[in-house]
């Protein structure tokens, strides 16, 4: 049984704040880092995005926090997403006991931030604008007494720890330390073993539930196949809320475009986006006015998106731990949810490595018959893409999950009649390729 909220010797005012968001009992990260956090012990977190690690630290911070005394806690993130989603816990948080909290990031006006810097008590910031701002002399940290490093193992991964080592090199070295991370690499330990005072190492099982997760592969022969296919599975064996994951910001624009010419409901997110961009999309998300999310790695770590019942791996990640990170998005909170990696020719090494984690059960799936569409790159003519890829496709437009035949009625399979692809496969060779699948993985 979870310990509750009311259960901890915190101000009130937190304690109503928190009810009114929501909360009543703690999550197992929050369970062991708040009390460790509130008697001022160094805590090191392990735990994956969306297992409540936000509150974990911002509520012991805001419970020590005297407002109007100077930027008293810095928070670093590796992405402006993750940024904005700290900053609005804090700021939910926080205004019940008069704390201020900005948000300190690049792609935005910068002028802005200096007259916000100048009455924060807590500062949320990506690396290089902190830097930015401590170049210029419109930031400081000499009345800093909280560090929280959150997603380090993805600062390393995208290069800040540079900028992240100059930047603890202006904060006080009395102070209280914070280390939140999916992966606690040897990169990692290093920085622990640095800059954290005998640190409290705090552990907790997967938030993904495996009983619930499917995980599958189609294996398919072409590129262009690939599109096709998974506007496909959108359209009718997708219900809920799906993430698809393409390994380059070109590529998620693209499908998401062509997404969206198909009738489906889909919205791009990656760092090549102005920032009203990306937060568009992240709204959208919030309130329900798309139904997918493509986006790159880099851009989806960190941001705690709820009721996600798909993911789709569009492009196979490069290694097993990538793979994980992707898909315990869903599958949450006892929720059932589905992982489908697409496969071609070209992708096989990637999964090959994925693979190799043998506690990974992803099944081969059978191919289902679906209808070729042309996936168009863009150009000077991009908005005049039509919505079809043929002209006798027979549904009618709208969002995915229309009326209308899925391109399963009719001809003999195969690569067939009217553009058609897929599940013709006699049983016995079907039988045969998933057998070399098997070998092969």
């Amino acid at each position: 049984m979870r310990m509750k909220f009311d259960e901890l010797k915190v101000k009130s005012e937190l304690l109503e704040g928190i009810r009114k968001m929501g909360f009543l009992d703690m999550t197992s990260i929050q369970e062991k880092c708040i009390p460790l956090s509130l008697n001022g012990r160094d805590v090191v977190g392990q735990a994956e995005t969306g297992s409540g690690k936000t509150i974990a630290f911002a509520l012991p911070i805001l419970e020590k926090i005297q407002p109007g005394k100077g930027i008293q806690a810095l928070i670093l993130t590796p992405t402006r997403e993750l940024c904005v989603q700290v900053t609005g816990v804090f700021r939910d948080l926080g205004r019940w006991v008069g704390v201020r909290t900005v948000s300190v990031y690049g792609g935005v006006s910068i002028t802005p931030q200096m007259d916000e810097i100048r009455i924060a008590d807590v500062v949320v910031g990506t690396p290089g604008r902190v830097l930015d701002h401590l170049g210029r002399n419109t930031i400081g940290f000499p009345h800093t007494r909280f560090l929280v490093l959150d997603e380090t193992d993805k600062m390393f991964e995208m290069g800040f720890i540079e900028d992240v080592e100059e930047i603890i090199g202006h904060v006080p070295k009395q102070r209280q330390n914070f280390m939140f991370s999916a992966t606690i690499s040897y990169d990692v330990q290093a920085i622990m073993e640095k800059h954290l005072h005998d640190p409290e190492t705090v552990m907790t099982q997967a938030y993904v539930d495996k009983s619930k997760l499917k995980q599958a592969y189609y294996d398919i022969f072409h590129q262009n196949e690939k599109f096709s296919l998974l506007v496909h599975l959108l359209r009718n064996h997708t219900k809920g809320l799906a993430i698809v994951f393409c390994s380059t910001r070109q590529e998620s624009d693209v499908v998401s475009r062509n997404l969206q010419h198909q009738g489906i409901k889909a919205m791009a997110i990656h760092g090549g986006m102005s920032q009203h961009d990306r937060l568009e999309s992240l709204d959208a998300i919030k309130n329900q006015k798309t139904n997918v999310l493509v986006a790159t790695d880099v851009a989806a770590r960190g941001l705690d998106i709820k009721n996600v019942t798909h993911v789709y791996n569009y492009d196979v990640p490069k290694t097993a731990r990538e793979y994980i990170h992707r898909i315990g998005r869903t599958a949450r909170a006892g929720e059932d949810g589905m992982a489908v990696t697409l496969l071609t020719p070209r992708d096989h090494e990637n999964f090959r490595r994925v693979m190799s984690d043998h506690e990974l059960n992803i099944e081969p799936a059978e191919i289902p018959r679906y209808e070729r569409i042309t996936l168009f790159r863009g150009g000077p003519d991009r908005d005049r893409m039509p919505f079809r890829g043929h002209s006798d496709y027979g549904r009618g437009g709208g969002h995915r999950g229309g009326g209308g035949h899925h391109g399963n009625s009719g001809g003999t399979g195969g690569r067939g009649h009217s553009g058609e692809y897929g599940a013709s496969h006699s049983g016995e060779r079907s039988g045969r390729r998933d057998e070399r699948r098997r070998r092969r993985y």
